[in-house]
């Protein structure tokens, strides 16, 4: 088994275009064709169902690719600890996270890297709901995800970042808007803004959850990924939306947050990461992220 086989099998399975995957490798389709062929032949297997009009990944296509993505990035690491061999610490990590709701640790977070380990390349990948990272996690299309905690998941490592309380997005001239914890039945009669329906994210689970211990199920108006634009339709007066007090310093003009009353309710935000072995940069990352801890984040 060769690199090049490697990269050329990469590229096809993140382009799944033959076309595609060659000028991107600048190289012509037939020898790539070839180097996939020797690659399923050392391999014993099929890497891809190749027809006409498409190209996917077979099951074991899928089983390879992060190992293969494992193994180039490996490479890139000896190459460069030869060019600087200090004790720096270089690599990449892929980093997923839902948005807005995330916007406090994120920002400590990437701070963090940036300053302890410039040498780590952070990529960063924004609408990436609770199951959709656990999910990419399990594919190593992410190395570390931000997630509604908890999770049902056998296959990744999870760490408490910290608890927000609930509460509620509303336009200022809501008749609730200025009052003094109300309890969340009160915004029964109320349509709400929430994530998509079955779109995996634990602020849809935590939102009809509470509803239905308030004793009402909620009329959802609108659904929508990102919890920001969610918010642009709450000043859109489309309805209200049930979030954590995170929010409070970035809620869009025209919107307010309102304290509820009762018995507190809390988002628990944590940090997920497969529990196969990862990469020096990301257990550096880790590190990092208990340090941070450790300053208050909670």
């Amino acid at each position: 088994m060769e690199i090049r086989w490697l990269e050329a099998f990469i590229a096809v399975a993140e382009e799944l275009h033959f076309g595609n995957a060659a000028i991107r490798l600048r190289m012509a389709q037939s020898p790539l064709s070839q180097v996939i062929r020797k690659l399923e032949r050392s391999l014993g297997t099929k890497l891809f169902i190749r027809s006409t009009r498409s190209v996917e990944l077979t099951a074991a296509g899928h089983s390879f690719l992060p190992h293969a993505r494992a193994v180039l990035e490996e490479v890139e690491l000896a190459q460069r600890s030869v060019k600087d061999p200090d004790g720096k610490v270089y690599g990449k990590l892929t980093f997923g996270f839902t948005g807005v709701l995330n916007h406090r640790a994120l920002l400590k977070f990437t701070r963090a890297v940036r300053d302890t380990y410039p040498q780590i390349e952070l990529s960063l990948v924004g609408r990436v709901m609770t199951q959709d990272a656990i999910a990419q996690l399990d594919a190593g299309t992410l190395d570390l995800a931000f997630v509604g905690l908890p999770t049902e998941s056998t296959r990744t490592e999870t760490r408490l970042l910290f608890r927000e309380r609930f509460g509620m997005v509303v336009p200022i001239e809501h008749p609730l808007a200025h009052a003094d914890h109300p309890e969340l039945s009160m915004f029964a009669e109320d349509p709400f803004i929430t994530p998509p329906i079955g779109a995996g994210s634990v602020l849809y689970d935590d939102t009809m959850r509470a509803c239905a211990e308030a004793g009402f199920q909620p009329f959802i108006s609108q659904q929508i990924t990102d919890p920001y634009m969610g918010m642009m339709l709450v000043a859109a007066g489309v309805g209200v939306a049930y979030l954590p007090d995170g929010v409070k310093p970035v809620v869009p003009p025209g919107t307010t947050f309102v304290s509820l009353g009762g018995d507190p309710v809390y988002m628990n935000h944590g940090l997920a990461w497969s529990k196969r072995g990862g990469s020096v940069a990301r257990d550096a990352f880790l590190e990092i992220a208990s340090e941070v801890l450790e300053d208050h984040i909670m």
